[in-house]
């Protein structure tokens, strides 16, 4: 069963990644393409714990991991970026 299902949400999930691209690329404003960079790398973590589980890999868990956490600390440094102009305190 599974044999049918991941390859189908892969399909479903690249799908997403691509309307992501595009909303990054046309976002008529700065916070339309921060959002949709965020939304870009929750789904890029979805394609890679999809295709872990697919080949039956831990290391792509370990991936997942990373790029979450980057993503996370990105995600808060563009946002207090927009609000106060400055990273760093």
């Amino acid at each position: 069963m599974l044999a049918y299902v991941i390859p189908l949400c892969l399909c479903i999930i690249a799908l997403a990644v691509l309307l992501n691209v595009l909303r990054l690329v046309q976002g008529p404003s700065m916070v339309d393409r921060v959002l949709a960079l965020d939304t870009l790398y929750i789904n890029a973590l979805a394609l890679i714990v999809l295709f872990g589980i697919w080949l039956e890999s831990d290391l792509f868990f370990e991936i997942a991991l990373l790029i979450a956490v980057m993503g996370f600390v990105s995600t808060v440094a563009v946002g207090k970026h927009l609000l106060h102009g400055d990273i760093i305190d």
